[in-house]
């Protein structure tokens, strides 16, 4: 690993294969991002979110965050007419970085993704452990928080192993980038601030 800004460049080409592996066998991932460590798997695999839900007992309704590698990942998800040239700028400019965007989703979207919404949250991170992750798996993938219900969410390979580890396929043991506050989430639509 080297050392590169706030980040560690991830060579540990082993852990990204073993995590990429367990996301196409619909098993959930941990790996780290801006500020704690998150839960992903594939987002199109049913079978797969819901035991991403079950683990984190968290409601269907409530939607997921998509996290990608580069906006073209998000094609697929994300209803870019529903958007101003002025606003895609505008979230053009935080990308790559840690900002969640609540978007428009586009109609074949599945309800295990936007729960009770007709959105989806999304991001693209700079973190590189997500962008070789998310490039290796050829598209995004689901993030929240890794912790049980209740629990702390976990910042270190070592604590997702105590809360998590057999629930998961993989853990890829890489630093957290650093962020004291999980990343801010605006309506791109809107401009509302939800965290």
């Amino acid at each position: 690993m080297t050392i590169n800004n706030r980040y560690i460049t991830v060579n540990n080409s082993t852990a990204i294969s073993n995590a990429v592996t367990a996301l196409y066998n619909q098993q959930v991932i941990a790996y780290p991002t801006e500020a704690v460590f998150g839960l992903g798997c594939d987002p199109m695999s049913e079978k797969a979110v819901q035991r991403l839900l079950s683990i984190k007992q968290r409601p269907v309704e409530k939607g997921l965050i998509l996290i990608a590698a580069n906006l073209s990942q998000l094609n697929d998800y994300v209803d870019l007419t529903l958007l101003s040239t002025t606003q895609i700028d505008h979230i053009n400019q935080t990308w790559p970085g840690p900002a969640t965007w609540v978007m428009p989703a586009k109609s074949q979207v599945p309800k295990w993704l936007t729960g009770q919404f007709d959105s989806i949250a999304v991001r693209v991170s700079a973190h590189p452990t997500v962008q070789a992750l998310c490039t290796a798996f050829g598209g995004p993938i689901t993030s929240t928080s890794a912790n049980l219900t209740g629990r702390t969410p976990c910042v270190t390979a070592a604590e997702v192993n105590r809360q998590l580890a057999s629930l998961l396929g993989a853990v890829v043991d890489e630093p957290v980038g650093g962020l004291a506050q999980p990343t801010t989430i605006t309506d791109a639509l809107t401009g509302k601030v939800y965290r």
